[in-house]
């Protein structure tokens, strides 16, 4: 996440720029097939009522691209919005999209 900062100054025909960093944010969708995820799910809602304080949720991803680059995508200590569940129908498995924000993330490249 960027913000763009923008001033003017007197004597000068245009604004000054700048850009400040404010973290990463994203999505993830996930689909579960037993009960763990309703552990994830309470660590997180304990967490927002401090009742885990100290609990910490990180992401690590590897991304398999065609011309065979594979970077490693890690995010630390994530914080996330609603929690929905749903399910599709009697067939599919439940789903759930998370929105996450964090302080950083580190893209290591192989």
């Amino acid at each position: 996440m960027m913000d763009i900062l923008r001033e003017g100054y007197l004597g000068e025909t245009t604004q000054r720029r700048d850009d400040i960093f404010n973290g990463v944010s994203g999505k993830m969708e996930l689909h579960f097939e037993n009960q763990d995820i309703f552990n994830l799910f309470a660590t997180i809602v304990n967490r927002a009522r401090r009742r885990q304080p100290g609990a910490q949720i990180n992401v690590k991803a590897t991304l398999n691209f065609p011309n065979g680059d594979r970077p490693r995508v890690l995010i630390s200590n994530l914080f996330f919005g609603e929690i929905p569940v749903s399910f599709a129908s009697r067939s599919d498995y439940g789903q759930n999209t998370l929105t996450f924000e964090a302080e950083d993330g580190e893209v290591i490249t192989s």
